[in-house]
């Protein structure tokens, strides 16, 4: 499999995310929008807590299907409230998981509510594999 990961002149450079992602993989997983839950159905409090929760969430769908984060090519992230604080956190909790030299396409969404009052953030991801 061939991830090419590129960011075009032209566009201003990215942080934290690359602007395009080009696969040739044969199997493609879609993941639906993980949230702060933990594996008892616990709802994490606050938005660090539940961010980790999130990505350990994704660490294990991706895991179901074979996948690990470097096999992700696109997220999108769900922010209840959105503040541009809220960026520098989710950041840093994300690079602990994904490649820095090669992480996916990404999109962060601010929103009103999730699924449940008591939600903050919400992530889904697409990963590609051979």
């Amino acid at each position: 499999m061939n991830n090419q990961f590129i960011n075009p002149e032209g566009i201003a450079p990215p942080t934290g995310y690359t602007h395009v992602v080009i696969t040739d993989a044969r199997k493609t997983i879609y993941i639906s929008g993980q949230i702060g839950i933990d594996p008892q159905g616990k709802i994490q409090e606050g938005l660090r807590a539940q961010t980790i929760q999130v990505f350990e969430n994704l660490k294990t769908a991706l895991a179901s299907a074979g996948a690990t984060f470097d096999d992700v090519v696109k997220v999108t992230t769900l922010i209840v409230n959105y503040k541009p604080e809220d960026r520098i956190l989710i950041r840093e909790i994300r690079a602990q998981y994904f490649n820095a030299q090669q992480p996916p396409a990404s999109t962060l969404i601010g929103v009103q509510a999730l699924a449940l009052p008591e939600l903050l953030i919400e992530i889904e991801a697409i990963a590609a594999r051979d």
